[in-house]
């Protein structure tokens, strides 16, 4: 068996398929970036620039539309001969303030933070210390730094909404020249996939931001067909794409999510299938690759998702897959507690009480393996869940737990739901 044979490969550069691959023109988002490029634009004047707060779901563009804009930005910058340094931090993990500032000056200082894919400044000072001083002392840090970079400089905050209501940076940075009496242009960037933000922020730092919002809206399908259509001819071995692929790709992750991330993964993962299928001298890539693709990616979803789930969280799990199953979803908090509590007795474990069993219908939700409907009927205004993901790739990741779940497939089987 040749497990390293060459003569079938259906991808000729993976890499072009993978979220994190930069290409050189950013499909699709032309307005946003003109948006954003018209808010950075004073930069190239010597002039304060507009902060700038992207919004969108995951996999939309945000992040790799301000990766090219800012390297667009570098290249007129030298042209200009303005001398412009940019720092990039994703706040993923860090929950105050404090840690974004001690982050961003150890991200100029070392490169030691949490991303610096386009962090351009490197100062070779020692490090701060991650805790032990207070707050007003870290931020002259970062300030004295920025200045120490020489030149103008732009803070790129990725996942932004992670500092929750401890929103001192923000109020700080845009007030950084008045305060601090520093000699450099300052410009922000904030990325979050949450609409309601800055809703959340505090009024002295909603009228110190003067910011500008640019929505990166989910892509439709037509969008979504050409981006894969230029990934793929790059990606992929002449001759191996059958016609339906692409748009089968397109067609579902812009009815699930609108993500160019999710499209690009169906058909990389579809890809492999097909890779590593028969071995016939002639492997294509076809839709019913496409369709194992989904299945395979929503089965690790809810997998990747049980990993991080009490008991309990799995018992909530299977009491939805066993409504799934009977055709009795979306459903209430009430009533699917009231099952809840069967399915933890018949498992051998004592029922938290509904408020405790609620948290964890939330953390599902979050994961993506359920989604909440808002009931407006006439009865009240209610929440109600439903399987986010296939019910089979829920029952496949519940064997993992539980012993036998044949009963819950026969009665999906029974009311056509499987």
């Amino acid at each position: 068996m040749a497990r390293f044979d060459l003569d079938n490969l259906v991808f000729a550069n993976k890499d072009v398929l993978r979220e994190d691959w930069q290409p050189d023109n950013l499909a699709e988002r032309d307005a946003e970036m003109d948006t954003c490029a018209s808010a950075l634009r004073p930069l190239l004047r010597g002039n304060q620039p507009d902060n700038l707060f992207l919004y969108g779901l995951t996999g939309v563009g945000k992040t790799a539309a301000t990766h090219a804009l800012i390297t667009e930005l570098l290249d007129a910058a030298a042209d200009a001969e303005r001398h412009l340094e940019v720092v990039e931090l994703n706040c993923t993990g860090i929950t105050s303030s404090y840690q974004v500032a001690v982050n961003l000056v150890n991200e100029m200082r070392t490169g030691d933070a949490h991303s610096h894919a386009l962090t351009t400044v490197s100062l070779e000072k020692d490090p701060l210390p991650e805790t032990g001083h207070p707050q007003k002392r870290v931020f002259r840090e970062l300030l004295k730094d920025f200045e120490s970079a020489g030149g103008d400089v732009i803070v790129v905050l990725d996942e932004i909404d992670t500092i929750g209501s401890d929103d001192d940076i923000l109020y700080e940075l845009p007030r950084a020249r008045k305060t601090y009496d520093i000699d450099v242009n300052l410009g922000l960037i904030g990325i979050s996939n949450d609409f309601k933000f800055r809703e959340n922020l505090s009024p002295k730092v909603k009228d110190s931001l003067c910011e500008k919002e640019v929505h990166f809206q989910p892509y439709d399908a037509e969008q979504l067909v050409r981006i894969l259509e230029k990934r793929a001819d790059r990606a992929l071995a002449d001759g191996v794409l059958s016609e339906g692929v692409v748009p089968l790709c397109a067609a579902m992750a812009a009815q699930d999510s609108g993500s160019a991330r999710q499209a690009l993964r169906l058909l990389r993962i579809a890809g492999d299938f097909a890779e590593n299928g028969p071995s016939d001298g002639d492997p294509r890539i076809t839709e019913e690759h496409v369709r194992r693709a989904e299945e395979e990616i929503q089965r690790q979803q809810v997998v990747e998702g049980m990993e991080e789930l009490t008991r309990h969280g799995k018992l909530v799990l299977l009491t939805v897959a066993h409504l799934e199953a009977e055709g009795e979803t979306p459903e209430r908090t009430k009533v699917i507690h009231q099952r809840y509590r069967q399915v933890s007795k018949r498992e051998g474990s004592d029922p938290l009480k509904r408020r405790a069993m609620h948290d964890h219908l939330t953390d599902l939700t979050l994961q993506g393996v359920l989604t909440k409907i808002d009931d407006t009927s006439g009865r009240g205004n209610y929440n109600q869940y439903e399987l986010d993901v296939e019910l089979d790739s829920a029952i496949d990741a519940l064997e993992v737990e539980f012993d036998d779940l044949s009963a819950v497939r026969e009665t999906a089987h029974r009311n056509h739901v499987l």
